[in-house]
This record gives structure tokens, C-alpha cells and sequence, in this order.
């Protein structure tokens, strides 16, 4: 049979759980054996075959690699085998991929109800506008009486939904070709520059490039790296070649004599204020306390962002399938008033 991947939720857990306990003074190995006992045969079987692995020598962070764990999730236990804060990184990117899996699943929760409403209000739009309505318009007309404000809203959107299904596919055709023909031959670089421009993505994207670099650093500086040791470990990080290339542009422009928070405003995928943080940091002697803060702080942001956003969606899903309902239902009975009104 074929094993079934670790859903993000799995890993994130799975990681918390080893967090917490390397932080009660597990060795890893028994943390691994302790969590085993908690989960389904299958996992059970897999992790068990982990430790055969560890106990080979093979690092904690190639093991959940061949477990297939998110890239984001295997450099935080890259970079914690580093640094020596394991647990504490553990626990930090366990808590980043469960914001992660909590607001996907939020989205999907929030779409669903209203997606099937559009699903069923387009059915009866359908069924209005090919066999009521005709009927109506037509014995309206007879009356004189002219298609009212609402009747056009019900055939312009008729008229209007094709189109829109046209473009969105034209628009997922184009974007396709765009990213196989040029978009993933760019450097990683380069496709995090053009990925932070897309509105609203663009500045989550932002924020979570900026918490995982600012972390990561931090953790590093934390257990007594120097600055330059620390892009070293950046760049031999292959595992996320965005960062791998990131630190070793960095360890280069730096030998050139470029200061370190220059370096960082040139790039677009940073926030703005993140080489101020950085400069201040140098200056204060502190450089590791405000890289952890300014990852916390972005942390928080990214949060409320997604929080807004979503909250955003629903009433406006809402408030656009309301109108079509209305719609409908004035289409008729307005004319049908008109009717009244001259008996």
C-alpha cells in the first residue's frame, strides 16, 4: 500500500510534541519512541524506522526530509542542529506551520458555505432567466410595462458569468505557460522579488520571509555564531534554496565592504523597516534580541492580517449572493405590483 503523506497538521504537532519534551530533558531518541506510542501502526512503523536511522547518524533534519515534512519545517530543524536552541526552534516552527494549517483550514471553512450558495443561487438564476422570467417579460411587454432595474441585473449577470469563467480560465492558462516557460527558471531570488508584488499575498509574503530569516539569525547569533558563520550556514542549507542563495549573496556583498543593513533594504521580500532593526541592533550590541523581536512582531502582524482578510470574505460573498436573491425575487414581483396597482 502506499504510505500517506504527513499532513502540515501532523508535522507541526508531531514537532511541538518533540519540542516539549527535548525542553523536559529528553534525549531525542526517547522523545521520538515516547510520541510513537501516541500515534496510528503506520506512523508508529515510520518512526521506529527513523530511529534506525538517527542511530546511524543520519541528521534529525535529512530524517523528516525522507519522511517528505514541509522544506520551511526541515530548515528550522536544520538551522536549530546549528544553533543548540533545538527545542526552542522546534516549538517555533511547530507554531508557525499550525498558523499556517489553522488559517488554510479557516479559508476552506469560510468558503465553503458560501460557494455552494453561489453554486445553488446560479442554478436557480439559470432556471429563472431561461423559464420564468422570458414568460414574464413577455407578458409584461404586452402590458407596456418596461423590464425593470433588477430584470437587468438577473440578465446582465447572465450575460456577464461566461465572460468572467472565460478570463479566470484564460488567466490560469497564461499563468501556467508563465510559470513553466519563465517564472521557474528565475533564480529563488528572484521569484520571491516578484512574488511579494502580488497585492495581498504580496504582503503576507513579506511578513513570513522576514519572521524566518530574522528567527533563524537570531537563533544562530544566539548560540555564539558570528555574523559571518551564520550566512555560511544560510548558504549550505540546500534544502530551501531561496535562503541557501540568500546567505550566500549576503556573505559575498558584506566582503565587498557593503554594511549589513544596506544589503538588506536592497531586497524587495524584507519589510521596509527590517535593516533598521538590523542597524540598530549592531549599534546596541543586541543584534540577536531585536532580530528575536522583530520576528515576533512579524509573527503577530502576518496573524492579524490573514485574520482580517478572511473576516473580510465571508460578508462580502454574502452580501453579493443576497443581491442576486433579491434580485430575482424583485424581477417578478415588482412588474407583478405595477400589475396591481392597475386593477
Amino acid at each position: 500500500m502506499k504510505k500517506r503523506k504527513w499532513s502540515l497538521h501532523e508535522q507541526a504537532s508531531f514537532l511541538k510534541r518533540i519540542g516539549e519534551l527535548l525542553a523536559r530533558g529528553y534525549p531525542i531518541s526517547e522523545a521520538i519512541e515516547s510520541i510513537s506510542y501516541h500515534l496510528a501502526a503506520n506512523r508508529r512503523d515510520e518512526l521506529l524506522k527513523c530511529l534506525q536511522e538517527l542511530k546511524k547518524g543520519l541528521p534529525f533534519h535529512n530524517v523528516l526530509e525522507n519522511l517528505g515534512f514541509q522544506k520551511e519545517l526541515v530548515g528550522y530543524v536544520y538551522f536549530a542542529e546549528q544553533h543548540g536552541s533545538f527545542a526552542d526552534a522546534l516549538l517555533e516552527g511547530s507554531h508557525l506551520a499550525l498558523v499556517k494549517d489553522r488559517d488554510l483550514r479557516k479559508l476552506i471553512k469560510l468558503l465553503q458555505y458560501p460557494l455552494l450558495l453561489i453554486i445553488l443561487t446560479g442554478f436557480l438564476i439559470l432556471f429563472l432567466e431561461k423559464t420564468l422570467l422570458p414568460r414574464f417579460i413577455t407578458l409584461f411587454s404586452s402590458l407596456g410595462l418596461e423590464p425593470n432595474f433588477f430584470t437587468k441585473v438577473i440578465y446582465g449577470f447572465d450575460r456577464l458569468f461566461p465572460v468572467i469563467l472565460e478570463l479566470m480560465i484564460a488567466l490560469l492558462i497564461v499563468s501556467g505557460i508563465y510559470y513553466y516557460f519563465l517564472f521557474r527558471k528565475f533564480s529563488a531570488i528572484k521569484q520571491r522579488e516578484l512574488l511579494v508584488r502580488l497585492p495581498m499575498l504580496g504582503k503576507v509574503l513579506k511578513l513570513l520571509f522576514t519572521h524566518y530569516f530574522s528567527i533563524q539569525f537570531s537563533f544562530l547569533l544566539s548560540g555564539g555564531i558570528s555574523i559571518a558563520e551564520a550566512l555560511l550556514l544560510f548558504e549550505k542549507n540546500k534544502q530551501q534554496p531561496f535562503f541557501s542563495q540568500l546567505g550566500e549573496e549576503i556573505k559575498e556583498k558584506l566582503v565587498t565592504g557593503e554594511k549589513l543593513e544596506t544589503i538588506l533594504a536592497s531586497y524587495p521580500f524584507f519589510e521596509k523597516e527590517f535593516p533598521m532593526i538590523v542597524k540598530h541592533g549592531q549599534e546596541n550590541g543586541r543584534l540577536e534580541q531585536e532580530l528575536l523581536f522583530c520576528s515576533k512582531y512579524c509573527m503577530v502582524n502576518m496573524e492579524d492580517l490573514i485574520e482580517k482578510s478572511l473576516k473580510a470574505i465571508q460578508p462580502i460573498l454574502y452580501l453579493f449572493i443576497g443581491f442576486l436573491v433579491v434580485s430575482m425575487y424583485l424581477a417578478i414581483l415588482l412588474p407583478m405590483f405595477h400589475l396591481l396597482d392597475g386593477i
